[in-house]
């Protein structure tokens, strides 16, 4: 005997019925849930219709039960492919054990109203920086290997294949066929995006898809597949559809084609215009350099031609005649100043002689000074008697010993 609660242990299960009846209960609590998804799978039994409603963003789907006439009396008609907002009520089958959507409504994603959700969500994307031109790789002048996805054996694959082949023969491709129209389009697509962009030997990836109207380009508008192209590290070249055609994703990747022909020309180069550039780039470099050589050349025989250079020392000599008449001329008036300067230096020296005490000694003068300051004898007061004296005559000194003043009455 046992006292755990019934379900909660292996000695006291539920029976199949009492679980599937209570989750039968609690998905019935529910109530009604409007969805919206893409059509997968339709089909059509005598009174009710199979749908498999699909995400096209994921890989997700919902089984779908609806009464035959909702399906034939459905705005619009229900194929697969086709976008619906269905209102139904969640029903599990306790008989089966599977799960489904009752549905009462079926309603069309209008034109306006998808145009409308195709436009908040570029606001959207633009207003977070996704197409923004700086984040914007350039592509390799020459890439190692193309991936490429688009749709098998379509007009796309061959139109980029054959033309980017014309154009560089040496081009490699790395093809991944998805569908390009459908609910399975974004995931096939996102995977295979993943796929190309961890391969270090490409280095750009395609994306090709022919023309068609806002419904069978509607994959490319997802914001999933968008945001896949954004954080991609290789180069995104996007051809979807044809000129008028503009979905989400051209905004996003680094380069739009307008078809897949135009991303052919824009991956790889073209080997006869590279080599046709390459010729006339050649000639124009040699004509270039042969007109540098002779305007050089020019220019040097025009230096040469100059009397400057013709004859260097024609210069010199017509100047040595006016070297040596200022060298003349320097000469002459270097002399006269210089006799005219000695005529004034012995004017002053016969003055300075002729005012000097030498020339007053002379005519009978002498310098008399006491002994031994040799301060001038001035007055009689500084010769006393005794007092030495040094007498300076015109020829020479004598030494005198003084005998004081004279009377001033004389002698006898």
């Amino acid at each position: 005997m046992t006292n755990a609660e019934p379900g909660k242990s292996p000695d006291n299960p539920w029976p199949v019925r009492a679980v599937a009846t209570r989750v039968a209960k609690y998905i019935d609590r529910l109530g009604t849930v409007w969805v919206e998804g893409q059509i997968a799978q339709l089909n059509v039994r005598p009174t009710v219709v199979f749908i498999m409603l699909r995400d096209p963003a994921a890989d997700m789907s919902l089984s779908v039960v609806c009464p035959r006439d909702l399906v034939a009396n459905a705005p619009v008609k229900l194929t697969e492919g086709v976008q619906v907002v269905m209102h139904g009520k969640p029903q599990f089958h306790t008989g089966r054990g599977t799960f489904s959507l009752r549905v009462s409504e079926i309603r069309a994603v209008g034109l306006g109203e998808l145009l409308e959700r195709i436009e908040r969500l570029r606001k959207l994307l633009e207003a977070e920086g996704l197409f923004d031109p700086r984040l914007k790789r350039p592509l390799p002048f020459l890439p190692n290997t193309v991936g490429l996805i688009t749709g098998r054996a379509s007009a796309a694959e061959h139109d980029v294949v054959s033309v980017a082949q014309n154009r560089w023969p040496a081009v490699r491709f790395a093809i991944r066929n998805t569908a390009v129209q459908g609910p399975n389009t974004v995931p096939q697509i996102v995977d295979a995006l993943r796929e190309l962009d961890a391969d270090p030997d490409v280095d750009v990836i395609v994306i090709a898809r022919g023309g068609g109207d806002i419904d069978a380009l509607l994959p490319f508008y997802d914001e999933t597949l968008c945001r896949e192209i954004a954080k991609c590290t290789t180069p995104v070249v996007s051809a979807i559809g044809h000129e008028p055609d503009n979905p989400i994703c051209d905004l996003v990747a680094d380069l739009r084609a307008a078809t897949p022909t135009d991303a052919a020309k824009r991956i790889v180069p073209d080997a006869a215009a590279e080599q046709a550039l390459i010729t006339d780039l050649c000639r124009r470099g040699g004509r270039a350099l042969r007109n540098w050589v002779h305007r050089e050349q020019h220019t040097l025989d025009q230096l040469r031609s100059r009397p400057v250079l013709a004859q260097p020392l024609a210069a010199l000599s017509a100047r040595a005649d006016e070297v040596h008449r200022a060298r003349t001329a320097a000469r002459r008036d270097i002399t006269r100043l210089i006799n005219v300067e000695s005529d004034r230096i012995g004017h002053l020296s016969a003055r300075l002689s002729t005012l000097g005490p030498a020339a007053t000694l002379a005519r009978g003068y002498a310098v008399v000074q006491t002994m031994p300051d040799g301060q001038v004898l001035r007055t009689t007061a500084d010769a006393p008697a005794g007092a030495r004296l040094r007498v300076r005559v015109a020829d020479g000194a004598i030494s005198a010993v003084s005998d004081g003043p004279e009377s001033p009455e004389g002698t006898d």
